[in-house]
């Protein structure tokens, strides 16, 4: 097959569940590939990430001058997509649009963006900008989700939404999981959880949590907690930017730190010396933190909601994400019992270990034979 990726998250410099799915799936899958011809589609906004290109591969850059650039190539690449004659191309950011005739496969993180537009907005700021992006980003992923040949999500929860929010087969998508990025284990050398404790001025042992994710119900529950575990333990909430009120007003009762966007280093090191990780999560399409925690050795503690319980599995405590009181009891029990936060402790690594990227590319390359062995469903809707 000839195979082409839309890697342009691999040329912007970008964070995120979306990067790290590429960043990591697309190495793994260059790798097994290797009697397949791949061409990748980037840009020329920041360096291209990946150093090693086999022979198999080549990297085709997208001009980007500006930011219109990238709305313009979002329209134009099936051009250059023809040309190169792929007979199946991987979008795996949500949306893309490739020449008439070709496979199509598309990566849809979650069913966020194929929600209704009212929906999507409700809690995001209402600037005219950020209502654009959000009507763009609506627009093309419901379209290029009804153009697919299959639809590829990370979980089971993902699929039976989008199925649902889409109004598709939802035979026409497939459940593929992210895994843990190879920088993960648990730190063990004193002088490195030493220095970061001492970076960090963390005086005692601590719950981490991230403070973005539902951090009110986690301060609610921390005040239900039996004074004497209150006294030894701290929250430590880390976030990528500034998080709700919530934390701050923690942070300022001296029940919690606020770390915001730590090195990646510093926060393998602070999941490996928490004696939990809670992610009381609202809502998520897989949770990556929570292969995060388990392969570095923090018992979880996290809502039921969502793609949660299945990444999970045995391996944590859950409750419902509003439920302080049984937040509250998880979190004195692993505290307060070092066989049970043990036992959490080995199935979380039993449980990590399940997920590899060899395995999740093995599969997403499986589903390309799939889309090029039978006829395309979705080539009569595609751009000539």
């Amino acid at each position: 097959m000839r195979i082409g990726i839309d890697v342009r998250y691999l040329s912007h410099g970008l964070v995120g569940g979306v990067h790290t799915y590429i960043a990591h799936f697309v190495p793994a899958l260059i790798a097994c590939a290797y009697d397949h011809e791949i061409v990748l589609y980037a840009d020329t906004k920041r360096p291209f990430e990946l150093n090693t290109i086999p022979p198999h591969v080549t990297v085709r850059y997208l001009p980007y001058r500006n930011p219109l650039s990238s709305l313009a190539n979002d329209l134009l690449m099936h051009r250059q997509v023809a040309h190169d004659q792929i007979e199946v191309m991987h979008f795996p950011a949500n949306y893309g649009f490739p020449p008439r005739g070709t496979r199509t496969v598309i990566t849809l993180h979650d069913a966020i963006n194929i929600l209704p537009l009212r929906k999507i907005v409700r809690g995001h700021r209402k600037d005219l900008r950020t209502l654009a992006m959000m009507s763009y980003l609506h627009l093309c992923s419901t379209i290029a989700l009804h153009r697919a040949d299959l639809v590829l999500t990370v979980s089971e929860h993902a699929r039976r939404e989008i199925a649902r929010q889409g109004t598709i087969d939802i035979g026409r998508i497939v459940a593929i999981p992210h895994a843990p990025t190879p920088d993960l284990r648990r730190v063990t050398e004193p002088a490195i959880l030493n220095a970061v404790r001492a970076h960090y001025g963390l005086d005692r042992p601590f719950v981490l949590a991230d403070g973005l994710k539902n951090p009110a119900v986690l301060v609610r529950a921390w005040h239900r907690l039996p004074t004497a575990i209150r006294a030894s333990h701290r929250l430590v909430f880390f976030a990528r930017h500034e998080p709700l009120a919530v934390v701050r007003e923690a942070e300022a009762a001296g029940i919690a730190r606020v770390l915001i966007n730590p090195p990646r280093s510093a926060l393998i090191a602070l999941y490996s010396m928490a004696d939990a990780f809670a992610f009381p999560s609202w809502i998520e399409g897989f949770g990556i933190p929570l292969l995060e925690a388990m392969t570095c050795g923090a018992p979880v503690i996290a809502s039921d909601r969502g793609a949660i319980p299945e990444v999970v599995g045995d391996a944590g405590l859950l409750a419902d994400a509003e439920d302080d009181t049984a937040i509250a009891d998880h979190i004195a029990r692993v505290l307060s019992d070092s066989a049970v936060a043990q036992r959490m402790r080995e199935r979380g690594f039993a449980r990590a270990a399940l997920f590899s990227w060899e395995g999740t590319a093995q599969i997403i390359l499986s589903t390309y034979s799939q889309v090029f062995e039978r006829p395309s469903e979705g080539a009569a809707h595609q751009i000539a």
